[in-house]
């Protein structure tokens, strides 16, 4: 027997999970509403990775809590529809033009900065020729920049907020299972057995939550497609070398395909003044890139990804990636740098080598060692040949000194079926978000969220 009973259940309380509980609250159209998440309040978030070394906790700090993975992330949103996900292809992109909008409004509500760096089109046009010659596509983005010491406060403000709306919020609450009975859903069934009832239950789990959705998914008889798992290094250089792209971008986006093998190869968030960091998936840590609002460093970081599609036999695009991780783990405890010049010479950087280098790594706990050992040989050479092909257009980005951290690993979730509102085959059950394999960033994930909960209440 249902020990309470809610209108709408939202699994997940990430930027889309949020987002659908904003909206569906300032509605007033609705009883009562529980957001069910499994991590601890954004107060009480605490790696220990982020001091010593990855202990395995239960539920990550990192990617798990109030204000999911993003939490502590760059704080950036890129208000763009060409970067971010997929959502367009479910809503269409004039559609997503005004969600962006709307997602951006609310993030501005609750304390992001007014600032947005817009780029010059003088400079945009230059730039592009530039990229172009190089043979790589450049994206100009308006990015509007919160940065990892202040996202917490937005967020809280976000969760006080929802408090003060009635909104019921469990932390600490870990849903094991989504409730159907002839084709609809009827509500969820958290660890401790408790069934809550429910009519409508939206999913929003998040990348730490991706592989329990897709379980569920294949139990309900949702069918699921298998996204391209990114895997590559975390590059850092002084600033100064990047500073030809960020001072007029902020963020570059540049994209190519290898000659080789033809992979897409893509620069990912980018952090000028910045600093690398790990981020942790269970049992395996990878290597991550923040910047501060109020705090600089010396350096800017950012990452090269190498997209990798599979075909059949082959369906486990996740598996494949963290297994990479996990020797990269193995081989460095951790996560490992090297300098650049170290790997095109066939030899492991050792902590001399890495004093000696212009760049002073801002993730000292970094094992020296040797990056041919971890990554394939594919994704090594897509990434040379990339760096090579930056060289053109901030010359010293692959010099020697440059250090490379890995593996940096994008998991993108298996994308579950969806209609154009993001409601599955089962009635009343909608999957939002990263974890639905619908998103990748803070923006499209809050813009999932918005239409889930404006899809509900349209149908009350």
């Amino acid at each position: 027997m249902a020990e309470d009973r809610f209108d709408v259940v939202i699994i997940g309380a990430g930027p889309a999970g949020i987002f659908a509980a904003l909206e569906l609250a300032h509605s007033h159209r609705l009883g009562r509403i529980l957001i069910a998440e499994r991590g601890k309040p954004i107060s009480k978030r605490a790696c220990p990775a982020r001091r010593t070394h990855c202990i395995g906790c239960e539920a990550c700090s990192i990617m798990t809590g109030w204000g999911g993975a993003g939490a502590f992330s760059d704080g950036k949103l890129t208000l763009s529809t060409e970067v971010g996900g997929w959502l367009g292809d479910y809503v269409g992109t004039e559609s997503l033009e005004q969600l962006v909008c709307d997602a951006d409004r609310l993030w501005l509500e609750f304390g992001a900065t007014s600032e947005v760096h817009e780029p010059d089109p003088a400079s945009v046009e230059r730039l592009t020729r530039q990229a172009t010659l190089a043979s790589m596509r450049l994206v100009p983005m308006r990015i509007r920049h919160i940065g990892t010491d202040r996202s917490p406060a937005v967020l809280q403000a976000m969760h006080d907020h929802l408090i003060a709306q009635g909104v019921v919020i469990r932390m600490g609450c870990a849903v094991t299972k989504i409730l159907a009975e002839e084709g609809r859903v009827t509500g969820v069934e958290l660890g401790d057995g408790t069934r809550i009832a429910a009519t409508t239950v939206i999913a929003a789990p998040g990348r730490d939550g991706a592989d329990w959705l897709a379980e569920q998914a294949r139990m309900l008889g949702i069918s699921l497609v298998n996204n391209a798992v990114d895997i590559g290094v975390r590059v850092e250089v002084p600033a100064p070398v990047m500073e030809p792209l960020t001072d007029e971008l902020y963020e570059a986006k540049l994209i190519s395909y290898s000659r080789r093998f033809g992979d897409q190869v893509r620069t990912f968030c980018m952090n000028p003044y910045g600093e690398v960091t790990t981020e942790s998936y269970g049992d395996i840590v990878t290597v991550n890139g923040h910047s501060f609002a109020e705090e600089r460093t010396a350096n800017t970081n950012f990452a090269v990804l190498v997209s990798q599609s599979f075909t059949e036999p082959f369906h486990e695009p996740i598996t494949y990636g963290r297994s990479i991780a996990r020797l990269a783990n193995l081989l460095g405890e951790g996560i490992i740098v090297q300098r650049l010049g170290d790997l095109r010479a066939g030899r492991r950087s050792t902590a001399k080598r890495i004093s000696e280098s212009v760049v002073a790594p801002t993730m000292p706990s970094a094992t020296p060692g040797d990056l041919s050992f971890v990554l394939p040989y594919r994704h090594l050479a897509d990434i040379l040949e990339f760096l090579d092909a930056m060289e053109t257009l901030v010359p010293g980005v692959a010099s020697d000194g440059t250090l490379l951290y890995g593996v940096e690993v994008k998991f993108y979730s298996s994308r579950v079926e969806l209609d154009a509102t993001l409601q599955t085959r089962v009635a009343g059950l909608y999957a939002i978000g990263d974890g639905a394999g619908v998103t990748r960033g803070l923006v499209q994930s809050s813009a999932s969220g918005l239409v889930a909960a404006r899809a509900i209440l349209q149908s009350r």
